[in-house]
């Protein structure tokens, strides 16, 4: 059993001031592209009811383009507290794009600067403003003067190894008017191989009079605490640890609260969460969400003998019948002991 220091456990019991919002919870769940739809975000809503929780990243430059909101911006009524994190290089692509972002009911503006993916970064967005840090300061200037929910931002510690600038690009960020910065312990060279840097993020938590939210390799209450301990952030982030396993951002959130485990859901219970989330995609985006769901089933099977099996059938489902029927098969044999 791990336990919260009186100094730790003492902050965690208290509220984030994020600019003008207060949040309930130190536990946050990452936007994730190709993840955290409505239909995800609501199944980790049913274990983390006070979490911050994020949209995929919008491109600005998409929606400076269209007349109505597109769906990946789609929030339900009952989402709150959320995010909407948007990405560009454009200063003024993304002012009118968080414009859009607070009308539809995001609670702050997220500005993504740590996405590695190569289609991201060649057009100047995500990693790339990394390098680019007085770009980087005009786009949060030019958001903070067009919206009136606070703005955060999300990065890395650097490009790379040799370009490790996290410590001046997060003060840089502050003056700037940022009201919160997420870092993930990474490279963007590194992409998600190798260990998360918390020693790096704890720097940067010293310098900082913003909330530091640190961010990778969060996989279990255990992580958090200690990522808490290294770092003195003023919360984690979640990402990878979530999927195939909504339950994760509760876990954390319900230890920090109390200092006491929530029981870990059974394999059954796992399974059941797998039907709910392929019923929620096909109901929500039809055919595209059960080609979505693959993905998701195969995550949810991890931990029991001929799991492999099951992730490659899981893995070609074509309807929701299909998904359904493997699963309630799944559960069978579990049951039967087979």
């Amino acid at each position: 059993m791990y336990s919260l220091a009186p100094q730790l456990k003492e902050k965690l019991a208290k509220p984030l001031k994020i600019g003008n919002l207060t949040l309930n919870s130190r536990v946050f769940q990452s936007p994730l592209s190709g993840v955290t739809d409505l239909v995800f975000r609501r199944l980790v809503r049913r274990y983390a009811p006070h979490s911050m929780i994020y949209t995929e990243m919008v491109s600005a430059k998409e929606v400076s383009h269209l007349t109505e909101i597109p769906r990946i911006m789609e929030i339900a009524p009952d989402e709150q507290p959320i995010s909407i994190q948007l990405f560009d290089s454009r200063p003024d692509f993304m002012a009118a794009a968080a414009v859009k972002a607070v009308k539809e009911g995001a609670q702050t503006i997220d500005i993504n600067m740590g996405c590695p993916v190569n289609k991201i970064t060649k057009k100047g967005g995500g990693c790339q403003l990394l390098r680019q840090p007085e770009l980087a300061e005009a786009i949060v200037k030019a958001v903070k003067q067009a919206v009136d929910v606070p703005v955060t931002v999300k990065t890395r510690i650097g490009w790379s190894d040799e370009e490790i600038n996290i410590l001046d690009f997060a003060r840089r960020m502050e003056d700037a008017g940022a009201d919160m910065i997420t870092i993930h312990g990474r490279t963007r060279q590194q992409g998600y191989s190798g260990k998360a840097r918390w020693d790096i993020i704890a720097q940067v938590k010293e310098k900082l009079s913003i909330p530091v939210i640190a961010n990778g390799d969060i996989f279990s209450v255990e992580a958090a605490v200690l990522c808490m301990q290294v770092t003195n952030a003023d919360g984690v982030m979640c990402s990878r640890g979530t999927l195939g396993y909504p339950f994760l951002v509760g876990e954390i959130d319900y230890f920090f609260r109390t200092g006491k485990l929530l029981p870990s859901p059974t394999l059954e219970e796992r399974l059941q969460c797998a039907k709910d989330h392929l019923r929620g995609l096909w109901e929500y985006k039809g055919q595209r969400g059960i080609l979505q769901a693959r993905k998701h089933l195969a995550w949810y099977c991890e931990g029991f003998p001929g799991a492999r099996v099951w992730r490659d059938k899981l893995s070609r489902i074509n309807s929701l019948e299909e998904g359904l029927y493997l699963l309630d098969t799944l559960l069978q044999s579990l049951s039967s002991g087979d």
